[in-house]
């Protein structure tokens, strides 16, 4: 009965595709750059990561919302998608420790999804054409309209994104009485860093993503941490130079995606806009100190130039992207620095690489 009252929907892309879907619930019309991420569980996470702030999310797997939703599976203190296109939207929902629905969470966030999409025909245009800005409608007799409007959308290229996402003032995470102390740069920090951090007796400091390095450096810090976000890394150039001041004093630095990318580009390496980036729990890395493989989870669109990398005499390559050899991960040879271009703190899954945060503990301590 509640497919039968659906309303019409489309995927409009920026080149002019359509897709025709059903809405899930809200009416209404949503912009965003269209990306689409592979895991086959996590949606609830996905969904409230701020490195997806200003996405459309295209879930791959086939059934979305089978579970429901739990309070605890969250990234952040919201949905940060623009809007959700699926296949199959699952109101019932079957599991012991649910919340509730995935609909009402939706619903109680305002965020417009539609279902019964191709989506396997979606992600296969956008893996031939790259990701392109698209927006999703129940205005399915205003095309021309919608056109309009999407022709006004800004590209996800040299958009600032962090200051939407980030925290507008400081706030601890973590035992107070714990032996170790870290400053947590916000560009858009998932939650479950912290808890990797603090049940590793860290207790964190999370600043701004504006904060200066003398704001860091007042909480009397035993290592600094920058975190995932999104958006464009070049136009943070307040982040670069905490990055560079950090690394200038040599004091203990692990960044994660986001992060990953300003210390690279605070040792003077490009980033370049990907043709649609890497999203999802089961990507391989190799780790080339090791010579051990990873399966990560992953989320973004933007990548450090490998040339430029190898190029620097500081910089040693870690890890690699075993799909298309992106640089993964790098460490500087002659400081207390290292990142990753991936999620060690994965939630749900997979935790091969949560020994990164053990890593980092160490290099403090040491």
């Amino acid at each position: 009965m509640k497919y039968q009252k659906l309303k019409k929907a489309i995927v409009l892309l920026a080149d002019g595709t359509i897709f025709h879907g059903k809405a899930v619930g809200k009416e209404g019309t949503a912009f965003g750059e269209v990306c689409f991420n592979t895991g086959m569980t996590g949606y609830q996470e996905i969904f409230t990561d701020p490195s997806y702030f200003g996405q459309l999310m295209v879930t791959t797997n086939a059934h979305i919302g089978n579970y429901g939703v739990n309070d605890e599976e969250v990234e952040s203190d919201s949905i940060k998608i623009s809007g959700l296109i699926c296949k199959n939207f699952s109101y019932d929902y079957s599991r012991d420790n649910s919340n509730g629905s995935l609909e009402d969470f939706l619903n109680a966030h305002n965020l417009l999804a539609i279902s019964d999409v191709d989506t396997r025909a979606l992600v296969s245009y956008i893996r031939d054409n790259g990701s392109m800005n698209a927006l999703i409608s129940t205005e399915v007799d205003n095309i021309e309209g919608l056109k309009k409007q999407l022709a006004e959308v800004p590209q996800m290229a040299g958009l600032e994104l962090s200051s939407k996402v980030s925290t507008k003032e400081p706030y601890f995470f973590g035992d107070e009485n714990a032996p170790i102390k870290i400053a947590a740069l916000d560009l858009g920090i998932k939650t479950n860093i912290l808890r990797n951090l603090a049940k590793r007796d860290a207790y964190i400091k999370v600043f701004p993503y504006n904060a200066t390095y003398e704001d860091l450096k007042a909480f009397n810090p035993d290592g600094y941490f920058l975190s995932n976000g999104p958006g464009d890394p070049e136009p943070l150039v307040d982040a670069q130079n905490v990055a560079k001041q950090i690394i200038a004093d040599n004091k203990p630095l692990f960044g994660i995606c986001l992060g990953h990318q300003v210390i690279a580009l605070a040792n003077g390496i490009s980033t370049y806009k990907m043709h649609n980036g890497h999203r999802g729990i089961n990507h391989p890395v190799k780790n080339l100190v090791t010579g051990k493989g990873e399966i990560t989870s992953q989320n973004h669109g933007f990548a450090i130039n490998r040339e430029e990398t190898e190029a620097h005499s500081d910089i040693e390559i870690t890890h690699v992207h075993l799909n298309d050899h992106t640089v993964a991960g790098i460490k500087m040879k002659s400081k207390n620095c290292f990142s990753v271009q991936y999620h060690p703190e994965a939630s749900p899954g997979p935790h091969d690489s949560s020994y990164l945060f053990d890593q980092f503990i160490s290099n403090i301590k040491s």
